[in-house]
């Protein structure tokens, strides 16, 4: 799947999400990159940014925070559109559980992790 297929999908997993999930998202940018700095394949997505947990004076002019989405170990994990498509939401849900300050565990506990 090239790169504009991908980034397709990404943003129709994103429309499925809940309004509540995505409507406290501010400031946040999603990103699709082929992968990670590290050029690995474990990682299928990240949260860079300040969590809502952990911000005291966040305000006006600061950068937006990303969630990144890597395509290839996407790829790499998924041997069918329907896996992928899953695992692409698993990891939407996941990085924006991150905005919202719940830790790995938690999503481990809650199974989206």
């Amino acid at each position: 799947m090239n790169a504009d297929e991908f980034e397709t999908l990404v943003v129709e997993e994103l429309d499925q999400l809940p309004d509540d999930m995505v409507e406290g998202l501010d400031n946040v940018v999603f990103v699709v990159e082929d992968r990670p700095e590290d050029g690995s394949l474990d990682l299928l997505g990240l949260y860079d940014g300040l969590s809502l947990t952990e911000r005291d004076r966040y305000g006006m002019g600061e950068l937006p925070d990303r969630i990144v989405v890597y395509r290839e170990p996407h790829l790499a994990r998924c041997e069918t559109l329907d896996d992928l498509r899953d695992e692409v939401h698993t990891t939407l849900v996941h990085e924006i559980a991150h905005f919202y300050g719940i830790d790995d565990d938690r999503l481990h506990e809650l199974g989206w992790a």
